[in-house]
């Protein structure tokens, strides 16, 4: 799969690694503020285990949130994914 970027409101998703992309292994995302284009958080995505994970930097764990909540539906959507487990907790960058 070519990487693919996602708008998740206040906040877009810039896919990492194209490597793991083309390979279909595991999507990766920083999350970024629009204007400056600042990392605040890091979503991935593991298909073949079903899991979702966030990382965020201090004070960003809404940004995790809201970018988790977008690639979840990225899942559904286009990797037939409905059901992701989600890693426990935000783990701070």
């Amino acid at each position: 799969m070519e990487p693919v970027e996602i708008n998740a409101g206040a906040w877009y998703l810039r896919a990492l690694r194209a490597d793991e992309w083309a390979a279909d292994t595991g999507y990766s995302w920083a999350v970024c503020e629009p204007t400056t284009g600042e990392v605040l958080a890091e979503v991935t995505l593991d298909p073949r285990r079903g899991t979702l994970a966030s990382r965020a930097r201090q004070g960003n764990d809404d940004a995790a949130t809201v970018a988790c909540e977008s690639v979840r539906r990225f899942a559904a959507a286009t990797l037939g994914l409905p059901q992701l487990i989600t890693e426990p907790g935000h783990v701070h960058l």
